[in-house]
């Protein structure tokens, strides 16, 4: 527990810092879509860290070490965005992409291993241990985003710059925002240098800190792993490729859409609610407020359903995800934001948070369940797919209208809950054998071979 605790604590201060910056670029880097065009980079980087690097990362630094080490890639995007610029930001864009996989992936390895030896331990299931893992996790994480946002509301609070939005601009809030730039009201005027200097450095610190605190307190409990594998000398291509081998797998298939639509979810909260619908009708120095209950909720339900799925099960809550997501995008569809209603600017995202936690925590343990025989390459894949989830919805953020974006969210969470769904019920009739069976199974049968062999001898002997 202390070991889920120290990560997750680490969690939270660097996600403090980069987890509010992504909520920022769509509506503070706006000149020449700058801010919108790093993100898709950084995602795209994603995908191919997904792809080549990380399951080699952490197989040879191990996943306390890749941890460290990615974070230390967030710091350096933090700092990229003291003066941003093409020539600042996509470059720390890129590196912020190359550490995110390995981040994510070697932190759902650590709480795998983690949840099976402690589940052994205590002699209980192992997903139900790695259940509450995972909620512990997704509990610190996203409260990040409360911690972020408040920073960057008190921060941007002080700008004395009022902001005069006419009924002329609303009328291209929301659903009536359609990529027409001439058009959209500039509502997300860049606050003064000073204060994004001061942000920046306090994000610069907790993110040191996060650091500091992986590398001092956190147990390196999968060390013999990583020395025996870089005394095996394995074949490098094997490694290389094994999130393409990964794919063989049917499940790994079927849980591709899901984990895309994570990345769809996000980026279309963090890229066109906050821009399309708070930032027009509000101004930008409400996102911080508006994204806090997002995070407060998210953050309160995925420690919740952490603890809630050993007796729910997870398709219980999957549905319950797949209904309050699909109503949130059919009210965004007819409702025209306005100042007057500010009550529900945090109705949604409160809402959204409910649902996020679901997605987060269920489907990390899913992928727990499924593919602990290949954890590292399955949670890679897990990254490379809820990436290009990212990219899509940041790519696409310039050039189609939102009602266009929300119909095909909606398409992508019903296909994406009807595969899922044919995941479990295969799970449900023929359950994964988990990894102590499949050590029992291979001890029983070396053990036969041994009687076998030792019965040959002595028929010689006599």
């Amino acid at each position: 527990m202390k070991n889920v605790l120290v990560v997750s604590f680490g969690f939270l201060l660097l996600f403090t810092a980069t987890g509010s910056l992504l909520n920022l670029q769509s509506s503070l880097n706006t000149e020449e879509g700058v801010g919108v065009a790093s993100a898709s980079v950084q995602f795209a980087s994603i995908i191919l860290s997904s792809m080549f690097v990380a399951p080699l990362v952490i197989k040879y630094l191990g996943c306390k070490w890749t941890i460290v080490a990615a974070m230390g890639c967030n710091v350096v995007y933090t700092v990229g965005n003291f003066y941003p610029g093409w020539e600042t930001l996509l470059p720390t864009s890129i590196i912020l992409g190359f550490g995110e996989s390995p981040l994510w992936s070697a932190t759902s390895t650590y709480l795998t291993i983690n949840g099976r030896k402690q589940a052994e331990k205590d002699k209980k299931k192992n997903q139900d241990v790695i259940n509450q893992y995972f909620g512990i996790l997704f509990l610190l994480y996203q409260s990040s985003a409360v911690w972020g946002n408040l920073m960057s509301s008190i921060v941007f609070g002080q700008d004395s710059t009022s902001v005069n939005i006419s009924e002329s601009d609303l009328q291209f809030c929301g659903v009536g925002s359609c990529g027409n730039i001439s058009e959209a009201p500039s509502n997300s005027t860049r606050p003064p240098e000073r204060l994004v200097h001061t942000l920046m450095g306090c994000y610069v610190g907790v993110g040191v800190l996060a650091m500091l605190l992986v590398a001092v307190f956190l147990d390196n409990i999968d060390r013999d792993m990583t020395l025996e594998f870089r005394s095996n000398k394995e074949p490098f291509c094997s490694t290389f490729l094994a999130t393409f081998k990964q794919l063989n797998d049917r499940r790994q298939v079927f849980l591709i859409p899901v984990t895309a639509y994570i990345g769809l979810e996000l980026g279309f909260l963090n890229g066109e609610y906050t821009k399309e619908y708070v930032t027009c009708a509000l101004g930008l120095h409400f996102v911080g407020y508006v994204m806090i209950c997002f995070g407060a909720t998210s953050s309160l339900f995925s420690y919740a359903f952490g603890r809630l799925s050993q007796y729910s099960g997870r398709v219980a809550l999957f549905a319950l995800a797949t209904t309050t997501q699909f109503t949130c995008i059919l009210g965004l569809l007819f409702w025209r934001p306005h100042p007057d209603q500010l009550p529900v600017f945090f109705v949604f995202p409160a809402l959204w948070g409910l649902a996020d936690a679901v997605w987060q925590t269920q489907t990390n343990a899913l992928y727990g369940v499924l593919f602990h025989g290949q954890k590292e390459a399955a949670f890679a894949n897990y990254r490379l797919w809820e990436a290009v989830g990212y990219v899509i919805a940041f790519a696409c953020s310039r050039f189609l209208c939102v009602n266009t974006k929300l119909y095909i969210l909606m398409g992508v969470l019903l296909l994406s809950v009807t595969l899922c769904f044919s995941v479990e019920y295969g799970e449900y009739i023929r359950p994964t054998p988990s990894e102590d069976n499949t050590i029992d199974t291979k001890l029983e049968i070396k053990s036969t071979e041994l009687n076998e062999d030792t019965d040959t001898e002595c028929d010689k002997v006599l």
